[in-house]
């Protein structure tokens, strides 16, 4: 059975606990499943987002190496039912008959988006495509860098376009380059068509990697012009503005940047925090402020990390039956947190201090005593004690200190202001957030 061999592939690179807590608990849908999209079992909902999450690139990767496909990897919170053989006309006719929905997540909303200053134009760009679709944008391309929130607004648009009984079609670049393979292989581009035109919403993402793509270009292409000629709405995501995806056709390009382009930045702090206090919300995890802060500040600014945070923290407290304390939080992130440690350096976090409080890195290391300087050389020691796995000793030889007690001074020093002093706390919190996005 081929999730037989997708799994001997996945051991390699997953330690054995966690194949065996996750993986391993996963059962392969013959039936649901399909050249470019694999269905996969998972005995609760804690599992199904814990794989999702962190390991569908992974099982994608594996039934490449298998089978030479990239499939869209989709997990669903049932025990698998009895087996059915499906036939290639039928397979055809399953595309076109689920087309009005196809692979939308239900859980990607608009109410469930949070926004920021990072994300609000895209997210107002994309409210608006909903509610006068193909009149003020037509298409829309949204970009930005992984885990930003790009796929979460693509299907917001689908799910509020299905419920005003829209027909959609949402797809992934690699989806729609395997459908075109298939349907060519087997003699049936008219299906492929009739999937891929005739819609009222067309949602598409991750379109750089049509890059490298020739003959699927044309098809887009040939696919775009017709939709937007039929004042069909359309929508783009990429890790990128248009104009900078190498590879991609110049007559693509130009068509991309007819409408909107709007771009989705790392979140700050603040949007971070709001973040978090959202998926706890949707998720029910109850959690304080001050575990709040903290996972906001160790986190990158990236939403699928901190909800993958999120669901390995629910994860443990239920399967322990622990209080979700700060003390369990740290336990539960320590790997994580160790990983990121073991990356930052001395000189990011006073290059990053000294930007912060327009000074220069050479006056932080100097002895220089100043209140300014020696205000951002304690935000240094703090910071290099709290972010990289440095000993106060080794702190102490870099600044040429005494010895380790200076360290310790100073630390108790700016611990005792930030306890004081919410402002001062916030710039820390936001220092720390910095340095560490970097990694």
């Amino acid at each position: 059975m081929i999730f037989d061999l997708v799994k001997n592939e996945l051991k390699k690179s997953i330690p054995d606990d966690e194949f065996s807590r996750y993986i391993g608990q996963l059962t392969y849908s013959e039936e649901e499943s399909y050249p470019d999209c694999v269905c996969l079992n998972a005995p609760n909902p804690y599992v199904a987002t814990w794989v999702q999450t962190k390991y569908s690139s992974k099982i994608a990767g594996a039934f490449q190496e298998i089978n030479g496909t990239v499939p869209q990897v989709v997990i669903k919170i049932k025990y698998p039912q009895a087996r059915t053989v499906i036939s290639v006309d039928e397979v055809l006719q399953k595309e076109i008959k689920t087309a009005k929905s196809t692979l939308l997540n239900p859980s990607y909303t608009f109410e469930s988006f949070v926004i920021g200053r990072s994300n609000d134009l895209a997210f107002s760009v994309a409210k608006a495509v909903c509610e006068n679709p193909d009149i003020l944008y037509n298409p829309v391309f949204i970009y930005g860098g992984v885990g930003l929130g790009k796929t979460h607004l693509l299907q917001a648009i689908g799910n509020a376009a299905v419920k005003n009984n829209k027909h959609v079609i949402y797809s992934t670049c690699d989806q729609f380059t395997n459908e075109f393979i298939f349907h060519i292989n087997n003699h049936s581009m008219e299906r492929f068509r009739e999937k891929y035109r005739y819609c009222d919403f067309f949602l598409i993402d991750d379109v750089q990697f049509l890059s490298t793509r020739e003959s699927t270009q044309e098809e887009f292409f040939n696919t775009f012009n017709d939709l937007h000629n039929d004042k069909k709405q359309i929508v783009l995501t990429a890790d990128k503005n248009p104009k900078l995806i190498a590879g991609l056709e110049e007559r693509l390009k130009s068509r991309f940047m007819w409408g909107m382009i709007a771009d989705i930045q790392r979140p700050d702090l603040e949007t971070k925090i709001a973040i978090i206090k959202k998926k706890c919300e949707i998720d029910q995890i109850k959690i304080g402020e001050e575990i709040v802060n903290y996972i906001a500040t160790i986190l990158e600014e990236n939403v699928r990390e901190i909800e993958g945070a999120l669901i390995r923290i629910r994860a443990y407290a239920n399967m322990l039956n622990q209080a979700v304390t700060i003390d369990f939080v740290k336990d539960t992130l320590k790997d994580y947190i160790k990983e990121k440690r073991e990356n930052i350096t001395m000189e990011e976090i006073i290059t990053t201090v000294a930007k912060e409080l327009n000074c220069r890195p050479s006056e932080i290391r100097s002895k220089v005593r100043t209140k300014q300087i020696v205000n951002a050389r304690r935000m240094v020691i703090f910071l290099a004690h709290k972010l990289t796995q440095n000993s106060m000793r080794v702190i102490a030889e870099y600044f040429e200190m005494k010895d380790h007690s200076a360290v310790s001074h100073a630390l108790r020093t700016i611990s005792q202001i930030i306890a004081n002093d919410a402002d001062f706390k916030l710039q820390i919190d936001k220092l720390s957030s910095k340095i560490t996005s970097a990694h």
